[in-house]
Order: structure tokens, then sequence, then C-alpha cells
């Protein structure tokens, strides 16, 4: 099964261990960025991608099913924010804390990156499918990982669900 990250006419396909790979880099990178309220809820989709809570090969989603938010502005901060985590992400920011050495990620952050550039995210909020709400924002922090997570309605972060 392939997991799929889509978004103005592209598509990212990953597999089970790419997707892995692409969300915790990622995941790294917004729990030390978010400051603001979007930027917890984006954090709660992610934390969403955890195939080892969620099922393997049932992940992903679509730019358009994000709220991005009620005008220009808010929707231009949200874009730069989710950029500014792909960069982040794509300088190796505390990938030593994986365990492993994510291989093809660069890829996988570089796709996603122009798949963002090139999204114009839709006038409007409303509610999403799939993007938490307010309510479901990952405001809770793995104290061990310094990881955002679903605590309490998980047990822990991603690094606390891995596999040993």
């Amino acid at each position: 099964m392939a997991n799929i990250f889509s978004g103005g006419g592209r598509e990212l396909d990953l597999s089970n261990g790419g997707t892995e790979a692409f969300v915790e880099v990622l995941m790294l990178a917004v729990s030390d960025l978010a400051s603001e309220a979007w930027d917890f809820r984006f954090a709660a989709l992610l934390i969403l991608q955890d195939q080892n809570v969620m099922g393997r090969g049932a992940v992903g989603f679509h730019l358009e099913e994000v709220d991005w938010g009620a005008d220009e502005s808010e929707r231009a901060r949200s874009k730069d924010f989710v950029l500014r985590a792909t960069a982040l992400a794509a300088s190796g920011h505390r990938w030593s804390e994986l365990g492993y050495h994510p291989p093809h990620v660069h890829d996988y952050l570089d796709r996603f990156r122009i798949m963002v550039e090139h999204f114009t995210p839709p006038a409007g909020t409303g509610p999403r499918h799939d993007f938490p709400g307010p309510d479901g924002a990952a405001m809770a922090s793995c104290t061990r990982h310094r990881v955002l997570s679903g605590l309490p309605y998980w047990d822990g972060c991603f690094l606390c669900n891995q596999p040993r």
C-alpha cells in the first residue's frame, strides 16, 4: 500500500517506510517551530500520519483539505509555516534522534516543498474532514522527546511509539 500527500495537482506517493521518515523529520521541525494556534493544528494533522497508531498504508492528506485560514494574511502565514518547517526538516534538524538515517527523505521534502510552493490555499474556512479543528490541536509535548504528541489521547509521541 502507498500513502499519498497531494495538493495543487501534484502528488507525493510514498511507501510505508518513506512515509514514516517523511512524517518523522517534518514532525521534529514542526515541534520546534510551532507558536501559533494553526501550527499546533498542523502538528495534529502530522500526528495522524503515525502509521504505528493509524495503520500502515492508511495515511496521507490533501492540501485542499487543510483549513489554511480565513483571510489572505492567515493563509500566507500558514503556508509560510509549512515551508519553514519543511526547510528546517531538510536541514537535518534533530535527525540524530531518530535512531536511523532516512536516505531518501531529502527528495520527499523537496517534492513536498515544491507542492506547497505551487499550491494556492482556497479562500474561506470551514470544517475540513481531515484537518483537526482548534480543539484537536496538538498542545501536549512528550517530555522525554520534546515532540508534540497526541497526549493525553495516545500513550506518547511517534518516537515513543516506534517498534523496538
